[in-house]
């Protein structure tokens, strides 16, 4: 009698092989993907600072600022969640949000070379466009230089502090601070408008008023927005710096004489 050899098992599947196999297989391949998404000390360090740094907890007052979102809510501009949405994605996309980020991935730039350091912090404090913007703009950068030399300091901020003694611009403040630690442009910049993004929600927030349920949608449609802004910031030249927001300029000028006020612009 023949004896019949039996057929070598080729196991195509972990379905093939039980559950418990089936399960190994399964924790082999998420920890290799979780060696390949590993974050180096590096990035894990960027990612602490950006947060602290642009935490409402850092000591630069943004609270207490509005960008001129008070008066537009005087005025009936912004009244819910809709027109809050469509008055920032203006700011962000076509104002302030735009100019604050060219200014951003300019000041990022040049922390290498004095003299472009020196005209991108200039021309970034003589931007603002009102009064009250400029007091917004240049006590928060001020305020956050002298916050990051005591906590975190780098020589980029020395550096900007010997090359420019006039007023610092925020945006100008948070890319020579991230430029100093050794964080890229891309990351810095977009952690830095959403930031700004989460500013002018909570003002609105506090002043239409909104639920924080309805703020956290406003704040979640301005996302693509960001995206966007950073991608045309990067591109662009100091030459393409403007503003096509006129009712957002306007808002923080009439500010200046609104009656009742709860923030500083």
């Amino acid at each position: 009698m023949t004896k019949r050899r039996t057929a070598p098992l080729h196991r195509s599947s972990p379905r093939k092989r039980g559950p418990r196999a089936a399960s190994t297989d399964r924790n082999e391949e998420l920890d290799s993907r979780l060696r390949g998404n590993e974050r180096s000390e590096l990035e894990a360090a960027a990612l602490y600072r950006l947060m602290a740094w642009l935490s409402p907890a850092f000591p630069v007052g943004a609270f207490s600022y509005s960008s001129g979102i008070e008066w537009a809510v005087e005025a009936g501009d912004i009244k819910d969640a809709a027109t809050l949405r469509g008055w920032l994605q203006v700011m962000l996309a076509q104002g302030g949000g735009f100019c604050d980020a060219v200014f951003f991935a300019h000041a990022h730039r040049a922390v290498v070379d004095d003299k472009a350091l020196r005209d991108v912090a200039e021309l970034a404090a003589a931007f603002a466009p009102t009064r009250e913007r400029h007091l917004e703009t240049t006590a928060q950068g001020n305020a956050f230089v002298e916050a990051a030399r005591a906590a975190w300091p780098c020589a980029a901020l020395d550096r900007l502090k010997t090359v420019w003694d006039g007023a610092v611009a925020y945006p100008v403040a948070v890319a020579v601070a991230a430029a100093g630690h050794g964080i890229a442009v891309e990351p810095a910049l977009a952690v830095f408008l959403q930031a700004l993004a989460a500013n002018w929600v909570s003002a609105g927030v506090r002043l239409v008023p909104l639920g924080q349920t309805d703020g956290q949608r406003v704040l979640a449609a301005l996302e693509p927005v960001v995206a966007v802004t950073a991608e045309r910031a990067l591109a662009a030249s100091l030459g393409d710096i403007g503003s096509a927001a006129f009712r957002a300029d306007l808002a923080s000028a009439r500010h200046e004489t609104q009656y009742t006020r709860l923030f500083r612009s």
